[in-house]
């Protein structure tokens, strides 16, 4: 789905998963500044926006997801998971209740899977699901933001901003009354530095939770009766994960950036040593340079230099070994 703000002046569109939306509006670092100051908004118009309406909403979806939400309260954000029965990861939600509907964003081109399998489990439960990606898109402020919201629009509001569902046919209104438009590219720069895991870019089929530090956040563990609850009990009780994510400083006199799966390795032993992680989102970040999120064994030692192919890469803790 292309969004009409890819007509906006100077902006670039976004590749891979992102695409339909802008990359960036011609200045990078400044649109960076913009968000860490408060301004502007981020364009996520590609992401898909998922309700579950009905009395049974939230009972019905606490047995199906990792956060506890049967008594949510109205307004109040959380983020839950979807798990294999092995628990892996396969799908992250953005949630917020608006005291009659559940609404929920979610990685671009997964609401499709995401409905499939909500509707499967509904049995006899009053609840309706809809896909609204073609109603709705998402629009987001940072924290510390001035910006209007218009009035009956359902906000989601967190710690690092607000997410708007906004109804797609106000979207060039409201970007002429709000801007400065700020990138994807932007955002995920803040993201990165923030330590914030994304679906599809830190997880591959084979992550759990533990390993992305989403224990606490996205999953609650005085709950039970959800796929993948026993994988999520076991390591949490009797063992550990076997990677970790760890936030990485990337040599900054290379010009090219590592790409998404690029293998680490111990800095003493080169492009040739044994293979310990691999990068998960690497950028360049207006104040702190070329930085990274990866995922690497649970063992590496805390005080190892990497390198990222040819990158020399510094790590700091993320989740604990």
């Amino acid at each position: 789905m292309k969004s009409p703000l890819l007509s906006l002046p100077g902006a670039v569109p976004a590749e891979g998963v992102d695409e339909g939306v802008a990359a960036h509006y011609g200045d990078l670092f400044r649109e960076q500044r913009a968000l860490a100051d408060g301004t502007g908004f981020v364009d996520l118009s590609h992401r898909g926006v998922v309700t579950v309406s009905g009395p049974d909403r939230l009972s019905w979806l606490h047995l199906l997801l990792t956060q506890h939400v049967t008594e949510l309260p109205v307004g109040q954000a959380t983020e839950a998971l979807i798990l294999s029965a092995n628990g892996h990861i396969e799908h992250a939600l953005y949630l917020v209740d608006d005291g009659e509907t559940v609404w929920a964003h979610v990685e671009p081109g997964t609401q499709d899977a995401l409905v499939a399998y909500l509707e499967s489990m509904k049995f006899f439960n009053r609840v309706e699901v809809a896909d609204r990606t073609d109603e709705f898109a998402v629009v987001y402020l940072p924290a510390g933001s001035i910006a209007a919201v218009p009035e009956g629009v359902v906000v989601r509001e967190t710690a690092h901003g607000r997410d708007l569902f906004l109804p797609r046919t106000s979207l060039e209104s409201y970007a002429a009354e709000n801007g400065p438009a700020v990138g994807i590219l932007a955002y995920e720069a803040l993201r990165v530095e923030a330590h914030r895991p994304r679906l599809g870019f830190e997880t591959d089929h084979r992550t759990i939770p533990h390993e992305l530090g989403w224990i606490g956040t996205a999953v609650h563990l005085q709950k039970g009766c959800y796929r993948g609850q026993e994988t999520v009990a076991r390591v949490q009780n009797l063992g550990k994960p076997p990677r970790r994510l760890v936030f990485l400083h990337l040599d900054g006199s290379e010009v090219h950036l590592p790409a998404a799966g690029t293998e680490l390795r111990l800095a003493s032993e080169g492009e040739e040593g044994r293979k310990l992680g691999f990068i998960t989102t690497a950028v360049r970040h207006y104040e702190l340079g070329p930085i990274a999120l990866a995922l690497i064994k649970r063992n590496v030692p805390l005080d190892a230099g990497l390198v990222a192919g040819a990158t020399a890469a510094a790590q700091e803790v993320v989740v604990e070994p």
